[in-house]
């Protein structure tokens, strides 16, 4: 009885906070919304309590897709980083250098050396793994994909580029124009500045085909703008072109399509209640409904406030979808969801493949070439990616997760006042440390290993990832040195610079041309392989034994160092531990070992570690007391503690009397 009053005082309670919002939020307005509109609302709120979903999709790609698209500086970036789920987007991280040993110490300092080299960036906070957010007007260019969640609703959410009227003209125009003549005759005929000029509307096309190709594959298009700004000539020329795509390309899949006004920057409730009858905000809001899309939603996408309504529409959306795709929309519970996952994806685990190097080293013409497709805008101009894109793909069957991040330079050559590359280069490094093996693009237009880049690759090892280099445009040099000559080149350039990497797997290709881009892909899951490859104890111990006859471990503070047996703690990377007579090893010795190991087990290519134990030189099958032990009374430190005071004070020792047998 008593468990039933709180249910039913609980919900009233949330019936009343469920009203009291939305009134607050929609203001003058709510009194347009029905009754049923606010009930699915309470409703969702009551599954999100009981931790229930209101999709049960086999897969993420049967979910919702939801594309947000508007003019630039309008919360796009913003709003995706607020719905993002942070569960179903987070990827597993090492942490296992965090061991107070000299070793580990000594690790931990060549990792901050490393980081130093390609630049820190320290002080800048943002939603891990989420976009990049900046007040600069065209900071987002490709478009990226994550699930989202709002409230139980899970979804399929992209982040687009803003557009405007500027570039709707300028891709139309590019559109009509003849096709381009050959690269060398442009820069024969133009000047500098018109060739520049023609690499920026090159740009603005490819990131407008973009923003089609996020529509096309939208269920929900989210249409946002700034309702403190109003509805301008870009939002209205953002929606003509909206409804002209929309009825031009009608599918199966996106037949369904709906489209949803959202006004942004709208905190609190002051809008809502002005005093004045002409608000400037309600002028804006009622300006926006004429746009042929239904009534604006007001929201706050860096408060969270407003988001009842779209809650209501996405689960609608789902709904309906569930019921097309003839999957059963019965709520399941969360926690039964994810039991049912957990071996399928142990099983199925997609490789994450992260795509690192300089800037204009061809790392994103390397991901269309894998993907067979433009996935993601390429030019060039230096430092066109900024978002570190992920692309869910499929290699003969096999998933792999591949991540194209932005050039990292040196943080010397960087602009101070930019932000925005500073970001850029923490997402690449957080899809570094995310991955399981990382591709390094170099330049074979350098002609020789730059110093930067080696430093990338000595922070990909430390960070415990596997590293394959891919030796890009060979196509330049194809005249003067064969495939293989080339390849064989730059690993020696990297075992003579960088002796701990020799041996790494090196691929030479030309991503711009297609050629041997289909040899990376075995490298990298051989790569995989090696580094979760988990060594019997018996083989290791075998191999220990072979090492310690021939090379013997120096003496520790003239005692005989003995390494009795090494067992493996986990792989990815592979990491070692030493039982010893001593409590650690000197580096070199270390060093020495994990040459040898990665020379009889083929770890090229990634860090082997070993960490010291400290072996029990007792019995462990002796269960018997020692005599004479103990510390209290009657034990051989109080015997002694007596003694000494009997000493100090004169007094002579009690002689014990001995007893008689009977």
């Amino acid at each position: 009885t008593a468990t039933a009053t709180a249910t039913a005082t609980i919900t009233k309670q949330l019936a009343a906070v469920s009203v009291s919002v939305s009134t607050t939020i929609r203001g003058t307005n709510c009194n347009n919304h029905n009754h049923n509109h606010w009930y699915h609302a309470y409703n969702l709120r009551l599954r999100c309590y009981n931790n229930s979903s209101s999709n049960s999709a086999k897969s993420d790609a049967d979910l919702v897709v939801v594309s947000i698209i508007g003019p630039p500086n309008a919360g796009k970036s913003t709003l995706f980083n607020r719905l993002l789920c942070k569960e179903r987007n987070k990827a597993y991280r090492l942490g296992s250098e965090k061991k107070s040993t000299k070793t580990s110490q000594a690790n931990a300092k060549m990792k901050e050396l490393s980081k130093a080299r390609f630049g820190s960036t320290k002080g800048i906070s943002r939603v891990r793994g989420g976009a990049i957010v900046s007040s600069t007007p065209g900071t987002t260019r490709d478009r990226r994909e994550s699930i989202g969640r709002i409230g139980p609703c899970y979804f399929r959410m992209l982040d687009t580029a803003g557009v405007d009227g500027d570039r709707l003209d300028a891709y139309h125009k590019q559109k009509t124009k003849k096709p381009k003549k050959q690269k060398s005759q442009i820069i024969n005929s133009m000047n500098h500045r018109d060739h520049h000029r023609d690499l920026t509307l090159t740009l603005t096309r490819s990131m407008l085909e973009q923003t089609m190709e996020a529509v096309r594959a939208s269920d929900l298009v989210l249409l946002m703008f700034d309702a403190r700004v109003g509805v301008t000539s870009d939002v209205t020329e953002i929606a003509r072109w909206l409804r002209k795509i929309t009825h031009e390309h009608v599918s199966n899949h996106n037949a369904h399509r709906k489209v949803v006004v959202l006004a942004n920057k709208l905190e609190g409730d002051r809008w809502a209640v002005h005093d004045d009858v002409d608000s400037p905000i309600l002028e804006h809001l009622a300006e926006a409904s004429r746009a042929g899309f239904g009534e604006a939603i007001p929201i706050s996408a860096e408060h969270g406030e407003g988001l009842t309504d779209l809650a209501v529409i996405v689960d609608e959306l789902t709904r309906q979808k569930m019921e097309r795709l003839g999957i059963s929309s019965d709520p399941t519970t969360e926690e039964d969801k994810n039991k049912d996952k957990k071996e399928e994806d142990h099983v199925n685990k997609p490789l994450q493949l992260a795509i690192l190097g300089r800037q204009n080293v061809g790392k994103s013409t390397l991901v269309n070439a894998l993907l067979k497709q433009e996935r993601v805008i390429t030019g060039e101009l230096a430092g066109l990616t900024r978002d570190a894109i992920a692309v869910e793909w499929s290699w003969e069957g096999r998933p792999v997760k591949l991540v194209d991040t932005a050039g990292i330079r040196k943080i010397s050559q960087r602009v101070h006042d930019d932000s925005i590359e500073d970001l850029a280069v923490l997402d690449a490094v957080r899809a570094m440390k995310v991955a399981d093996v990382a591709v390094l693009v170099l330049d074979a237009a350098a002609g020789m290993l730059q110093r930067h880049e080696l430093a990338i690759a000595d922070a990909v090892v430390k960070e415990g990832r596997a590293l394959v280099v891919a030796a890009n445009k060979w196509d330049i040099l194809e005249d003067d040195v064969s495939r293989k000559e080339f390849a064989e080149g730059v690993s020696e350039q990297i075992e003579v610079r960088l002796p701990m990497l020799r041996r790494t797997p090196v691929v030479a290709m030309s991503s711009l041309r297609g050629d041997s881009v289909e040899e990376l892909m075995p490298v990298v899951f051989n790569a995989r392989d090696r580094w979760q490859r988990k060594i019997s104890t018996g083989l290791l111990n075998r191999w220990l034994l072979d090492i310690v006859e021939n090379y013997p471990p120096p003496l520790t503070k003239g005692r005989p160092t003995k390494i009795k047996y090494v067992v493996q703690t986990k792989g990815r990377p592979p990491t070692f531990l030493l039982f010893c007579n001593v409590l650690e090893l000197p580096l070199t010795y270390i060093r020495f070992l994990s040459k040898h190991f990665q020379d009889s087990f083929e770890m090229f290519g990634m860090e082997v570690r070993f960490a010291v134990k400290l072996a029990n030189e007792g019995n462990p099958f002796n269960t018997k007391q020692t005599r004479g032990g103990g510390s209290g009374i009657g034990g051989a430190e109080a015997r002694k503690l007596r003694n000494i005071a009997l000493l100090k004070s004169g007094q002579k020792k009690p002689t014990k009397k001995r007893r008689r047998r009977r």
